[in-house]
């Protein structure tokens, strides 16, 4: 052995990569088991892998939405309030929007309209900060009959409690026909919302609650001057058929096929590109939020690229499973979301 052979033998370490043979034997006990097969392939994107190096953290390019900055594309749909573990939740979600740079809208708030006994559970703009968006949230049943009593102050003040920066109106016949102790609609929805619209001094957004909607009534709600349309499709939780689960044996059995109509947010997001395209001039709404069914960041990824207007993704169950203890695991989830996210944007290109 030479002097310098052995001089680099004695001063070196004498494996460079510790942690190759334990790799490369895991790579020969796994190789069978990591093999997909055509049909498994993900067919909605092209993999670039030649054009990007690793994305680092924070990469994502800001969105204007809302009239506000956010970071990340997905939005957060909380629970309502009532409850402590509403109130967890509630104050979980907002404090991962404040981190990861997300907008939120609130559950029901119609408790609210009347008293100020749940507020803590809704109160979330301290936490949220005031450079994100915040939205409030009631049913068309309730602003309905507040437009009967001439009552839609109580709409205002509830803005100004919260310090929310506008109103979902969420439309939700099917959910409050199978709910026991649902209201019935006197009048068509869009009818609602219009006059909302003529009252109101904040910005709109109109959802489903999980079933989506056709092309009729998107069609009519592009030409409104909404902030946003939120899908809420069929997919995700779907509350036609939660309530339906609430009800008697009777009741599900005649009722079970009609919590199963509805539309996907793929679908929905092929209606609209369709609406925007025939409408032209006439769309006054140019922002949507694309929930339901949206299991994971490339499905995310995937449907907001395809629908090419300002647009987040929502992810309602995805958040919810993981705000109900400690903020850590929530934290967690929504960081490898992000950097799902940031690694699509650099290596994937719908197709």
């Amino acid at each position: 052995m030479s002097l310098i052979t052995k001089v680099l033998k004695d001063h070196l370490p004498s494996d460079h990569d510790p942690t190759a043979a334990e790799r490369k034997k895991d790579h020969i006990e796994l190789a069978f088991k990591s093999q997909i097969e055509a049909g498994q392939l993900d067919q909605r994107f092209y993999y670039e892998p030649l054009l990007a190096a690793h994305p680092l953290p924070g990469t994502l390019p800001a969105l204007s939405f809302l009239g506000k900055s956010v970071q990340a594309p997905m939005w957060v749909s909380s629970m309502t309030g009532g409850t402590q573990l509403a109130y967890t939740i509630n104050h979980n979600l907002a404090r991962a929007c404040r981190e990861f740079g997300m907008g939120m809208g609130l559950g029901s708030c119609r408790s609210l309209l009347w008293d100020d006994d749940r507020l803590a559970d809704f109160d979330l703009r301290n936490t949220i900060g005031d450079d994100l968006p915040f939205f409030a949230n009631l049913g068309v049943a309730q602003l309905e009959q507040l437009i009967d009593h001439n009552e839609l102050f109580r709409v205002d003040q509830l803005i100004d409690k919260l310090r929310a920066d506008g109103l979902i109106i969420h439309v939700n016949p099917l959910q409050e026909w199978l709910q026991p102790e649902g209201d019935r609609f006197r009048r068509p929805p869009l009818q609602t919302i219009e006059q909302v619209l003529a009252h109101a001094t904040y910005p709109i957004i109109v959802k489903e609650v999980g079933q989506g909607m056709g092309y009729e009534s998107l069609k009519a709600l592009f030409q409104l001057p909404l902030a946003a349309i939120d899908f809420a499709a069929n997919g995700g939780t779907n509350f036609s058929k939660l309530e339906l689960l609430r009800s008697e044996p009777e009741k599900q059995t005649i009722y079970s096929q009609l919590a199963m109509v509805g539309h996907s947010a793929e679908e929905m997001v092929t209606l609209s590109k369709q609406i925007l395209e025939e409408l032209g001039d006439q769309v006054r709404c140019q922002q949507v939020i694309i929930s339901g069914g949206v299991r994971n960041f490339l499905d995310g990824y995937y449907l907001i690229n395809k629908l090419a207007i300002p647009s987040v993704y929502g992810q309602a169950s995805g958040f919810l499973r993981y705000a109900r203890g400690d903020y850590e695991q929530l934290r967690e989830y929504v960081s490898a979301q992000v950097q799902g996210l940031e690694l699509a944007n650099a290596f994937l290109k719908i197709k």
